[in-house]
């Protein structure tokens, strides 16, 4: 498993650091180093990023307000040389702080557990099922019942036939273990299970009872997939 990660930070030379650190893992994968949050909101929402490493006091837009504007956020590492920040990078559930300066030992802890956190979302498709953490246990969801997936703030809610599950996880996270084939996101805060549409007008997709929009930015790659399918004529 290979897990996509991006830098932010503002200093050349801590940017430096972070980045062959990163290439000296090999299950790390780095898409792009960045020396301003700005420049990196638009790069994170058009790119499947699974981990960013992110510093805290920049210009113009600190890494405490990047994180605030990211919808599904990736794991993320702080690394700061100021230790005042930490509980509310905590607040915002950040795998782990890492205080400048940091050997490459200390760096390699957080990066593990994000290892093993994004393998700890099993699944068999082979066997059309998965297993996904809510509150208090590990429930067995069947793909075949799944209806559509939506986003509530830091929270997912698996919509099935009989039943509706809350799960802490990303999109970006429960899409990798999902066939792409069965199911696409079409909107910032949904993914649909194609089996299940009854019928798409005006862009909103029908599911049971439910509307369901396609967003411009989904859209194109949505009927697309369709078309590749042999199931839109």
């Amino acid at each position: 498993m290979k897990i996509n990660c991006i830098a932010i930070e503002d200093e050349p030379l801590a940017l430096k650091k972070i980045m062959e650190f990163i290439e000296q893992v090999d299950y790390l994968n780095l898409l792009q180093g960045f020396n301003s949050a700005i420049d990196a909101i638009g790069y994170v929402k058009r790119n499947s990023v699974d981990l960013i490493f992110l510093d805290i006091r920049m210009k113009k837009l600190t890494g405490i307000q990047f994180l605030e504007s990211l919808q599904n956020r990736p794991k993320v590492i702080i690394t700061s040389a100021y230790d005042e920040y930490a509980l509310k990078g905590y607040e915002l559930d950040v795998v782990d702080y890492l205080l400048k300066p940091f050997t490459f030992e200390r760096f390699l802890k957080p990066v593990d557990k994000v290892y093993n956190q994004l393998k700890s979302l099993n699944t068999n498709v082979d066997n059309n099922y998965i297993f996904v953490k809510t509150e208090c246990r590990i429930e067995k969801v069947v793909l075949e019942d799944i209806l559509f997936i939506q986003g509530m703030k830091d929270y997912l809610q698996i919509h099935t036939t009989d039943r509706k599950l809350m799960i802490l996880q990303t999109f970006k996270n429960l899409l990798d273990v999902l066939p792409s084939s069965d199911f696409q996101r079409v909107h910032n805060s949904y993914v649909v299970a194609i089996s299940k549409i009854k019928n798409i007008e005006r862009n909103r997709i029908r599911i049971g009872d439910d509307l369901i929009p396609i967003s411009d930015s989904y859209k194109d790659k949505f009927y697309k997939t369709l078309k590749e399918r042999n199931i839109l004529i």
